[in-house]
């Protein structure tokens, strides 16, 4: 993992993702317009931010890549397993649905997440790009072999495909409840092997990120890693809705992954 600063906004990049003719990022929190709660760069419209701060926010997130604002595509996200096609720029269209994958210059394929895991897929072959939001509900439903399947649509191969997930809460940070133990070991026994035991015995520690990277193997992309940093406990960086809730916050900022063919 490596960090730059390109157009003043500090974003975290994957040497997984660093392909010819592709371009990504993982925003951080810093390098934008919005103030209190939502400091500094909020591109969750969603939010409760101002609007126009959350625009210039976004406009910033799509200079980076050298494209208009409204050619950072982005969903209405709703933790499903659903991916669209981008053959266009949204324009600020929001439709309802967790991946966004593209074959062509011009836009910009976004996720946004404040624990959840942003996925970035790229096949430098076929010249497709992707990006997915994975909560646990998304993950679970199978977002990460969607967006996969929707690549292939494209004519992407899993086997060329690499994929990284972004900044996510990690671990140490996700407490649950049992139920979802029971959720994901009905879908799998298996996926006994992502939860640790809590600190009291209704409670477990949750592997979101190693969990995801699961489901991208199980998909069958080429290779895939985590940025292995903390949503939750990385403040200075990172947006969190964990963290907004416990400190009874009434909201919270959200991060924006991308990635788009040069």
């Amino acid at each position: 993992m490596t960090d730059q600063t390109i157009q003043t906004l500090p974003v975290l990049t994957s040497p997984l993702l660093d392909l010819a003719g592709i371009r990504h990022a993982f925003f951080t929190r810093q390098g934008g317009v919005s103030t209190g709660l939502y400091a500094s760069l909020n591109v969750g419209r969603g939010s409760k931010d101002a609007p126009d701060d959350v625009i210039e926010n976004r406009r910033r997130a799509a200079e980076h890549f050298g494209l208009p604002e409204g050619a950072l595509n982005s969903c209405y996200q709703v933790h499903s397993a659903t991916a669209l096609i981008a053959d266009r720029p949204w324009n600020g269209e929001r439709p309802q649905a967790d991946g966004v994958v593209a074959n062509r210059p011009g836009v910009a394929c976004g996720a946004l997440a404040a624990d959840c895991a942003p996925i970035l897929f790229a096949d430098p072959k076929a010249g497709v790009v992707a990006a997915a939001h994975a909560g646990w509900k998304g993950a679970l439903a199978g977002i990460a072999g969607a967006t996969v399947l929707k690549m292939q649509e494209l004519g992407a191969r899993p086997a060329d495909i690499v994929a990284v997930v972004g900044p996510c809460i990690a671990q140490a940070s996700y407490e649950v409840g049992l139920e979802f133990l029971d959720a994901f070991t009905a879908e799998a026994a298996e996926n006994v092997e992502f939860f640790e035991p809590g600190e009291t015995p209704d409670k477990a520690m949750f592997d979101l990120p190693g969990y995801v990277l699961h489901r991208l193997r199980r998909a069958g992309v080429g290779a895939c890693e985590w940025l292995g940093r903390d949503t939750c406990a990385e403040e200075a960086l990172f947006f969190s809705n964990r963290r907004a809730f416990k400190r009874g916050e009434p909201d919270f900022g959200r991060l924006m992954s991308a990635i788009a063919l040069d």
